[in-house]
């Protein structure tokens, strides 16, 4: 029997959790449990972490899954490692539901840059206004650079002095961002350098659109290596998956996750 872990997070877990309802498939979504308020889902849902990769085997056991789609980030690296490791010592099928990276576009002017670290580094030493689309968990890394002002996005407002940058700017908001909201953000806030994780996708490639036009530099980071493992960014091809044990035919898989 069918019964689908789905581990989200991202509008194409949202989707396929939608296509998941529509088709009676047995499933349940599993959110990490860091946002506040996540967006509702059609399937029983569940958040939080399972313990490790030992604690999701365990899980895997318990409930009786048959198959796991690691639908979360691209940068959430440990959780879909642990997908991998669980689903090799249960023997359960894996499939990753992931976008594709973007790819720099004529008048994009990217920084390539390994990680968070090494993206503080990357921006001037005279003080900027940067615009940090990183997250919420990623902010620390920039502590090195204090002589910036750091304008925020983030789903959740953060509680009074969480955050250890000295001069910032926090504004809330849930994708997607057209390019034209990001365009009047970036011009309301003066924004003169651009931090962005490749996450891929439409949802919230508007800040992109939108830095291009105004010819401003991006620092940009590449995603995490991944251990290799079935991907996908096409919703139906994960039915069709589900169903037949592979991906139809004519579907290429998405390109491994891999740094620069």
């Amino acid at each position: 029997m069918t019964q689908v872990l789905l581990l989200g997070g991202t509008s194409g877990a949202s989707q396929l959790s939608q296509a998941l309802h529509r088709a009676a498939v047995p499933a349940l979504f599993s959110y990490a449990g860091v946002t506040q308020a996540p967006l509702a889902q059609p399937l029983p849902t569940r958040s939080g972490g399972f313990g490790g990769a030992d604690g999701l085997a365990q899980f895997i056991r318990t409930q009786g899954i048959s198959h796991v789609v690691d639908a979360t980030h691209p940068f959430a690296a440990q959780m879909s490692r642990n997908a991998c490791a669980a689903c090799a010592a249960t023997g359960t099928p894996l499939l990753a539901l992931e976008r594709a990276p973007w790819q720099a576009q004529a008048g994009d002017r990217w920084i390539a840059v390994a990680d968070m670290a090494e993206a503080a580094q990357a921006l001037p030493e005279a003080a900027a206004r940067v615009f940090l689309a990183v997250g919420r968990k990623q902010l620390d890394a920039f502590s090195v650079r204090p002589q910036h002002h750091y304008l925020l996005r983030l789903v959740d407002r953060p509680e009074p002095g969480s955050i250890a940058l000295p001069q910032h700017t926090v504004v809330t908001g849930r994708g997607p961002f057209s390019e034209a909201d990001d365009l009047a953000l970036l011009q309301q806030h003066g924004i003169e350098w651009l931090v962005a994780k490749n996450a891929g996708g439409e949802a919230t490639r508007g800040k992109l659109d939108a830095a291009r036009r105004l010819g401003l530099p991006v620092v940009m980071v590449q995603r995490p290596a991944l251990p290799d493992r079935p991907r996908t960014e096409d919703v139906g091809a994960v039915l069709h998956w589900l169903s037949y044990g592979v991906l139809p035919s004519g579907v290429t898989p998405t390109a491994p996750s891999t740094g620069p």
